[in-house]
């Protein structure tokens, strides 16, 4: 005696070696032994075998037409020999009413299970339903198919086009378009990234990083929406200094100027003047959600997306030949020792008399010009002439001030990289495209104008982050316990000591046009400069505030987002300055190794790391000739090959100390959210087994 029996959502047969009430022993045509419940025993046979009963039974239930079964079925549960005998006749089969089991169970959606062996037939309504359901899963199925194709042969269907990047770094895993996707490259042995280039989905390198960066930090658009600027109170007093400014010249949003007063009494006073959109931008107002959004202005070679609008922006930029509104501190120092005596905050109105571009001036305004008054330079222009001892003055200051936060850092701060310039010939400022031609040029570090402005920020952030301590008002700061290898830069809410920069607190207030946490801490500055003692009542925002750790967690991830980008398009600019320039081999400085045997290397003249092979042991600061390879501008990929050493076997001095200060990554394979190790699918088949 045989028995069809179910077991686990699964129908099989064997035969029956013993029988209890409520169980049974079946041996399996494997061989094996099973105790199936008596409950789950649908059909008792003597022939045929079981295997060929089932394989008969499969072939029968392929003939059953389902709209004929649901037809004939009756509206009450039934069982599936009832079926059986009301389609095929009143002596069906074993073979039959086993065929009706079979397609009765692989139709839920004309027959619903009502117990072992039982069904009931699904309601009309709910059956069209089903079935309408049915063809369009059908139809979404040929639609993948079809695209799947059409990449496999190197086309892309514009819905594909369409969402490449959901599909590439957000996607829906169940959308057509991303199925498709991964088919093709399942079926063609080629990674989706690669795939999707080679079907034509990428027009532009530029693009894809540019629309990349949008897709993932900004959604819904770079605009700003219509809105009135406010306007700075009107009873701020006015300043009786003369301020100027040096930024670089394509500095729009101007945040910090200076001033120097009482040159030759023994007594000098160094006005550090911050752009003051504080003092009309309120928290909570429809621009300060704007600038909380943003959180900070994002800088790529040619382009800018500013965090506040430029309403705003042209209000409180400070612009020379105009009085802006600003906080100041200023700082008493004695003349001769530079000894800084006494600081003082105020909110006013500040006259700018020059906007200075250091990209213009660094080669007048050198240390010898500004240390030696016999020092000529022709062509320097008379503004410039004019500031000379003060800028003489504020150098002075900043090579002591500079000194000073070393001797708390325990060494040096070391300058032995340049700064790179980028200029995209043919932008004027609007969004590049990508086939521009791009010019980069070098800044020294520390060079005396640079140093000039570095060092009064850390005056005033140091300070004002003291300030704010010591009158309990809470600010956002930036810490670092120790110089200690592994020992990272860190925001908070409490004055902490920054060891990297020498400093026993380092707020973030300077630059309140460009970063969000600078306008928050210039609130609370503002009202630390209102109300002194009584401070941390009025503040905007109180200690232990839960808005403010989330304004942090916020721009930490923001800023790391948009410095990221930065560099990879200061490195895609670089790649295309190689393609440009029709370079193909560099002079390089290995400064650590690499994956693979390899060497990660920073060439002399342009700002570009990449990986090097074809040599062993080679030390930090070891100087290469490279064979430059081939440029992926997508992954923003470049190697190189050693051709020869340049330098003897001694690595130059300093070498380890600049290894250890590095943090540059390479870019390498852009990580997308494309799984192809994900399980495929089931095939819509039966779960029969036999």
């Amino acid at each position: 005696m045989h028995a069809l029996f179910e077991e686990a959502g699964k129908f099989m047969a064997g035969r029956i070696l013993s029988e209890a009430e409520s169980s049974a022993q079946v041996e399996l045509d494997s061989g094996k032994r099973v105790k199936v419940k008596a409950a789950n025993v649908l059909l008792k046979f003597e022939k045929p075998a079981p295997a060929e009963l089932v394989a008969q039974a499969q072939a029968v239930a392929e003939t059953i037409e389902l709209d004929l079964a649901w037809e004939f079925a009756p509206e009450d549960d039934f069982g599936f020999a009832d079926l059986a005998r009301d389609y095929f006749s009143e002596n069906a089969t074993l073979v039959q009413q086993a065929g009706a089991l079979f397609r009765l169970y692989e139709a839920p959606h004309y027959f619903r299970r009502a117990g072992k062996g039982r069904f009931k037939k699904a309601p009309a309504e709910i059956l069209q339903q089903a079935l309408a359901a049915i063809e369009k899963k059908k139809a979404v199925l040929a639609q993948i198919d079809e695209w799947a194709a059409a990449l496999a042969r190197g086309e892309c269907p514009q819905p594909i086009r369409d969402q490449l990047y959901k599909i590439l770094f957000k996607p829906d895993k169940n959308a057509p378009e991303y199925k498709a996707v991964v088919d093709a490259s399942r079926a063609t042995h080629t990674a989706p990234l690669d795939l999707l280039q080679k079907a034509g989905a990428i027009d532009s390198a530029y693009q894809f990083h540019w629309k990349r960066f949008l897709f993932e930090n900004f959604p819904k658009g770079t605009g700003f929406p219509a809105m009135t600027a406010p306007q700075p109170p009107d009873d701020l007093p006015l300043a009786t200094v003369q301020a100027y400014s040096i930024d670089d010249s394509q500095t729009t949003e101007i945040d910090d100027a200076l001033s120097v007063q009482g040159l030759g009494t023994g007594t000098v006073v160094l006005g550090i003047h911050i752009a003051a959109p504080g003092l009309a931008v309120q928290p909570g107002s429809a621009i300060d959600q704007l600038g909380r959004a943003r959180l900070s202005t994002v800088y790529m070679p040619g382009y800018k997306i500013t965090m506040l609008p430029d309403e705003v922006v042209q209000i409180y930029t400070l612009d020379e030949g105009r009085a802006n509104p600003a906080v100041s501190l200023y700082v008493t120092v004695n003349e001769t020792t530079l000894e800084i005596l006494a600081t003082e905050t105020r909110l006013e109105r500040v006259p700018v008399v020059a906007n200075l571009r250091h990209d213009q001036l660094d080669h007048i305004v050198t240390e010898a010009w500004l240390t030696d008054p016999a020092v000529q330079v022709e062509g320097t222009p008379e503004r410039v002439a004019q500031l000379r001892s003060e800028l003489s003055f504020l150098f002075r200051l900043a090579k002591s001030l500079k000194a000073q936060r070393e001797v708390v850092r325990g060494k040096p701060e070391n300058f032995n990289r340049p700064d790179y310039n980028f200029r995209l010939v043919g932008n004027d400022r609007g969004e590049p495209n990508g086939s521009e031609t791009v010019q980069i040029t070098t800044r020294q570090r520390g060079a005396p104008l640079d140093l000039i402005v570095a060092e009064a920020a850390i005056v005033a952030n140091s300070t004002w982050g003291s300030w704010m301590a010591e009158l309990g008002v809470p600010g956002i700061y930036r810490s670092q316990a120790s110089m200690a290898p592994g020992v990272k830069v860190r925001m908070g809410t409490k004055a902490l000591p920054h060891a990297g920069i020498g400093v026993k607190s380092y707020s973030w207030a300077t630059s309140p046009l460009r970063r969000y946490t600078d306008l928050v801490n210039q609130w609370q500055i503002i009202a630390c400069a209102r109300h002194g003692k009584t401070a941390a009542l009025a503040a905007p925002f109180k200690p232990k505030d839960a808005d403010l750790f989330s304004i942090i967690s916020s721009f930490d991830g923001a800023y790391s987002a948009y410095n990221g980008y930065q560099a990879g398009m200061e490195r895609f600019w670089t790649l295309k300055y190689v393609q440009q320039n029709g370079l193909t081999e560099l002079t390089a400085t290995v400064f650590k190794e690499g994956p693979g045997g390899s060497f990660l290397v920073r060439a002399d003249d342009i700002p570009l790391v990449f990986p090097v092979l074809g040599a062993q042991n080679l030390p930090r600061g070891a100087r290469l000739r490279v064979k430059l390879g081939e440029i992926d501008e997508i992954t923003l990929d470049i190697h190189g090959t050693v051709l020869e050493r340049l330098d003897s076997d001694e690595p130059e001095a300093g070498a380890d100390e600049a290894a250890e200060e590095d943090d540059e990554t390479v870019a390498g394979p852009i990580a997308i959210a494309v799984d192809m190790n994900e399980a495929e699918a089931p095939a819509s088949a039966d779960n029969l087994t036999p």
